[in-house]
């Protein structure tokens, strides 16, 4: 088996959590994200399994890419599915979001990455032009963001042309990430824009489901609470804000992702 924290073996919707702990201290709130998860897939009669341990090493293959053999992971451990969510860890789940997986129209679904358009430009044009020459590239209000992906087993062929991808071009991949040279082309997320471009190359129908349903950057839509220069005094105002609270990209200080995630967590589910 391979490193899975699941229950009961019927045919679900499944939301898959990566929660690999790399021992750099990342994953330490993750337990929050965990156990909301676990809580809304009770309410909704949907399956959480948390993926553990890596299938390759983490130095030669990322975790980010490795999340792509989903349905492998699943299908080894013998766990039958409809849909599955693949969600970021630094999430929690509002207790009252509705069932997403109703939304779907079972097509490749995603939220728009509607934050940081800057950093979107420039990762889509850095990795446009370095790897992506012959497809055309998404344009801002087309890019999601893949920490909150839903699928199905009719979108296999396509997880295997990511995957083909990714075992094809990894040593690249990780080149222009690493080198001085390409710093500033926002090209260290290397699984996000591969993905949001092999989705226009291989010619994926989308259903697209509001931002509530993976609200992101929300330090940059200033919506934290930062003590002496908040003038709103509620500091979860972002609670009534969406469903899923994706805390990506805040910045390192007294009031971190752990912060932040301990905090929502203990507010929504007191």
């Amino acid at each position: 088996m391979i490193g899975l924290c699941t229950l009961m073996h019927t045919k679900k919707n499944i939301v898959f959590i990566p929660n690999i702990n790399l021992g750099n201290g990342r994953a330490t709130p993750y337990h929050y994200s965990v156990k909301s998860w676990d809580k809304w897939c009770k309410k909704n009669n949907c399956k959480m399994v948390e993926w553990t341990e890596p299938i390759m090493d983490s130095k030669q293959f990322p975790i980010i890419l490795q999340r792509e053999w989903v349905f492998d992971i699943l299908e080894h451990n013998e766990i039958d599915y409809d849909q599955v969510l693949i969600v970021d860890a630094d999430t929690i789940v509002h207790p009252d979001c509705p069932n997403f997986f109703e939304k779907t129209n079972h097509e490749y679904t995603a939220v728009i990455n509607n934050g940081c358009f800057e950093w979107v430009s420039r990762s889509v044009n850095a990795w446009g032009d370095l790897m992506f020459s012959d497809v055309v590239k998404p344009r801002i209000w087309e890019y999601f963001n893949t920490g909150f992906i839903i699928a199905n087993k009719k979108h296999k062929p396509f997880f295997e042309e990511i995957k083909k991808f990714y075992l094809e071009n990894v040593d690249r991949l990780l080149e222009i990430r690493n080198e001085e040279k390409y710093e500033g082309l926002a090209v260290p997320s290397i699984g996000q824009t591969c993905v949001n471009f092999l989705v226009k190359k291989h010619n994926i129908k989308m259903t697209y489901l509001p931002e509530r349903y993976n609200l992101t950057d929300l330090f940059r839509k200033n919506t934290l609470y930062i003590p002496g220069h908040s003038w709103w005094k509620d500091e979860l105002i972002f609670k009534d804000m969406g469903y899923v609270f994706h805390f990506n990209a805040i910045p390192q200080n007294d009031r971190d992702v752990s912060y932040w995630m301990k905090r929502t967590y203990e507010e929504m589910y007191k």
